[in-house]
């Protein structure tokens, strides 16, 4: 595992329940802030247990079908944490933006 992915990992997992991430943002404080792609790919290859379904697209867009089983999959799993949707079905991320403090 590359010394960025384990920075990748580490970082979600501090993501706290109800709040999310986005790739950029994670690339950013995994200090390349122009890798969200090799986040995005690391997040595809993560360990058990991370909570990956905390980090969404930029404007807070869900993952693509691939991961979770879908997108309806990693909603239900956003709204069970409380994580409130817009009326085009994007995560409100003015209330749930995660900047890694807390």
């Amino acid at each position: 595992m590359s010394d960025f992915n384990q920075r990748v990992y580490e970082i979600v997992s501090r993501i706290p329940p109800g709040r999310l991430c986005t790739y950029g943002q994670i690339a950013l404080m995994a200090g390349s802030p122009r890798a969200s792609r090799i986040v995005g790919a690391a997040m595809l290859h993560a360990p058990p247990g991370l909570p990956c379904h905390r980090v969404v697209y930029r404007d807070g867009s869900l993952c693509c079908g691939q991961a979770f089983g879908g997108q309806a999959i990693q909603r239900q799993m956003l709204e069970a944490e409380g994580i409130t949707f817009l009326p085009d079905g994007r995560a409100d991320l003015k209330r749930h933006l995660w900047l890694g403090e807390e």
